[in-house]
């Protein structure tokens, strides 16, 4: 037997799991709102079951974040996503006006292809496996190749419990021999509906250049904002746990805090409390280099570790105590690497004097590499809290509560999603938390509510110089496109 290469392999995997994905989702249209929700109810329930496995399986095979939290998201990408969309109606009419005498259907779109991150692996295909199916799509993951073994097991566990609740074989997929070349072959193949990444710039880039329904979600570079009237106390213990939770592998942790000047002593002193470290200028320098390389891209050997960890990749020491480091900036740019996303136990520190300054720096942290994602901010003003609201270009603010756990929908009410769109201004197509409503279409059944206008029912005036031919020129008209016809036949 001939052996293919790689890339081959994952191509032909690629085909496969699309074309049978597809041939599942078929009869999966036609389930009724009952199979729907016991199918999903059963994924949920396993998913969550596994949590801890699956969590723990996630951060041996990548070597990011914290096993413990990443339990937490799996339960939270099970229980939390399912909790939130249970009772969205997906099947048949959703929704009736009996006043404007208007139905809305829902329809779902086929087979979605959903890319996903090596930093939030099980989780992020819990979450897509569920919404997908919820809304009547077949699905096929395509993981990052650093996370293929807990994503593979993650989709195969929820698609044997959706089998055993009744849906079809073959409706859930994930690729297991994952490349550049299998990827662009889901992403492309003609069976496939619509794109669901989660992940990097150059991933979300690639999923919009298929020409195919996108939904791209790209990196957060989030301020955290700490007003002269916040809850000092609360702030502190929030951000450096915030920071710490699994490492600062979510895109919506915070990567600075902005301090109004008046509270920043103390603030440091309740953050230090916490467990964060204030780097010296030699240990924050040594952190510039060890995170990012010279073109600005970062060092994927530190995402997701410990402060002991980095210090020790960097060769200097911190406290065993440290859960993060925090780092003096004074400057947002191409010429501060720290002041860019940094998906690891880092943090920066500004300080800025009044709520106006503040926002300022926040809006030079958003543009630098962050538009559209996420800010969060710690405050009882409520002037204040609007005037950000209101005026920065990011579609999440928090307000008094963490990043990590905010952003996603566990401590807030925005939607349940691992998924959190940057809208237009940060190059995806909607800023919303992306969940079952963004993968089905609703057709719109529409009776007469008001007469036309009689103008649009009379015959229009005749253009100027134009008559309409009478009887008799009609009949000679086609008695000469007759003759041409029987003419040429005859030739």
């Amino acid at each position: 037997m001939a052996e293919f290469d790689k890339d081959l392999q994952s191509i032909q995997q690629a085909r496969s799991m699309v074309e049978a994905a597809y041939k599942a989702q078929q009869i999966w249209a036609k389930a009724t709102q009952e199979q729907v929700d016991r199918v999903c109810a059963a994924m949920a329930d396993v998913a969550f079951r596994a949590a801890e496995r699956l969590g723990r399986m996630a951060s041996e095979e990548t070597g990011y974040g914290v096993p413990e939290h990443k339990k937490l998201k799996n339960e939270f990408a099970s229980r939390n996503v399912w909790e939130s969309i249970k009772d969205v109606r997906t099947v048949g009419v959703i929704r009736h006006d009996p006043h404007k005498q208007l139905y809305e259907v829902a329809w779902p779109m086929g087979v979605v292809a959903a890319l996903t991150p090596s930093t939030n692996p099980t989780s992020t295909v819990m979450n897509k496996v569920l919404i997908s199916v919820k809304a009547r799509n077949g699905i096929v993951v395509a993981p990052h190749p650093s996370a293929v073994n807990c994503c593979v097991e993650t989709a195969q566990l929820m698609a044997r419990a959706a089998v055993e609740a009744g849906a079809p074989e073959g409706l859930i997929h994930c690729m297991s021999l994952v490349s550049l070349q299998g990827t662009n072959e889901l992403l492309s193949h003609k069976r496939t509906a619509v794109i669901l990444a989660t992940g990097g710039g150059p991933m979300v880039r690639a999923a919009h250049s298929q020409g195919k329904p996108a939904f791209g979600v790209g990196p957060g570079n989030v301020p955290v904002y700490v007003d002269r009237s916040a809850d000092l106390e609360k702030a502190a213990r929030y951000i450096v746990g915030s920071k710490a939770f699994d490492h600062s592998v979510i895109c919506a942790t915070e990567q600075a805090v902005v301090a109004d000047r008046p509270i920043a002593a103390r603030l440091e002193q309740l953050m230090k409390a916490e467990g964060a470290h204030f780097t010296d200028e030699g240990q924050t320098q040594a952190m510039r280099q060890l995170l990012f390389k010279p073109d600005g891209a970062i060092n994927a050997a530190t995402v997701g570790k410990s402060p002991q960890v980095l210090a020790a990749m960097a060769g200097v020491q911190v406290p065993t105590s440290a859960r993060i480091l925090v780092a003096r900036l004074s400057k947002v740019g191409r010429d501060e690497p720290l002041s860019r996303e940094k998906l690891t136990t880092v943090l920066g520190w500004y300080e800025e004097d009044g709520w106006e300054a503040g926002c300022d720096r926040c809006l030079e942290m958003i543009h630098f590499g962050g538009r559209g994602h996420s800010i969060m901010l710690h405050a009882t003003d409520e002037k204040v809290i609007m005037a950000f609201a209101l005026e920065k270009p990011v579609f999440r603010i928090g307000v008094n509560t963490m990043g990590t756990l905010g952003a996603v929908g566990l401590t807030t009410s925005v939607m349940p999603s691992m998924t959190l769109g940057s809208g237009g201004i940060g190059g995806a197509i909607t800023g919303d938390n992306i969940t079952v409503h963004h993968l089905f279409n609703v057709k719109r059944l529409a009776y007469e509510t008001s007469a036309p206008p009689e103008a649009a029912l009379r015959p229009g005036t005749e253009a100027a110089g134009v008559t309409n031919p009478d009887s008799q020129q009609l009949e000679r008209i086609v008695q000469e496109v007759v003759q041409q016809i029987l003419s040429s036949s005859q030739a």
